[in-house]
């Protein structure tokens, strides 16, 4: 089976890697600034997006995925921050809260669509205006969606749902669909 994953993400290829011992990986330009009715809504509609951006090549596999995250706190969105200042507002808003993060799926899987969404909720530690600035300075924070990684283990307190959800691809809910 030839197998796409249509990201630029590392931590999706590695996520990857626990489904498919071998898959192509290569990104597809595409508008991600669209905003829908709900959440579900938001990551659903850009992962198709990203899918049917890849639709030059779509003959070329059997399974296409694609895949949005994003962070979701009291009606405001949290995607990737702009620059280092953007993170650093986002991780003050999130510092002690809980949060939900979503992730849109859509596969293409021999010419049959499907599409899901997974949803995760996540407690960040308090932390100080220090601990934000230390972290902005030794962590990657700006290809993350709301600027931090559950896996650097530094920000989380706790999670309920899936954990490959929140790194940026669901892995439970992926194999679910194939």
């Amino acid at each position: 089976m030839r197998v796409l994953l249509a990201s630029a993400s590392p931590r999706r290829r590695e996520l990857m890697k626990e489904i498919f011992s071998g898959f192509d990986v290569r990104a597809f330009p595409c508008d991600e600034n669209y905003i829908g009715d709900s959440p579900e809504d938001t990551v659903s509609e850009i992962s198709l997006r990203k899918l049917n951006a890849a639709s030059e090549v779509f003959s070329d596999y059997d399974l296409i995925v694609a895949c949005d995250t994003l962070v979701y706190m009291d009606g405001e969105y949290f995607g990737k921050p702009k620059d280092v200042p953007d993170a650093v507002k986002m991780l003050k808003k999130l510092s002690g809260r809980t949060h939900t993060v979503y992730s849109g799926v859509s596969v293409l899987k021999e010419g049959r669509l499907l599409r899901k969404v997974a949803r995760s909720e996540v407690k960040f530690r308090d932390l100080t205006n220090k601990e934000i600035s230390d972290y902005v300075s030794a962590h990657s924070v700006l290809d993350k969606a709301g600027a931090y990684a559950i896996q650097d283990g530094v920000v989380v307190e706790k999670y309920e749902g899936s954990y490959s959800n929140i790194v940026g691809l669901p892995v439970e809910l992926l194999r679910e669909m194939i």
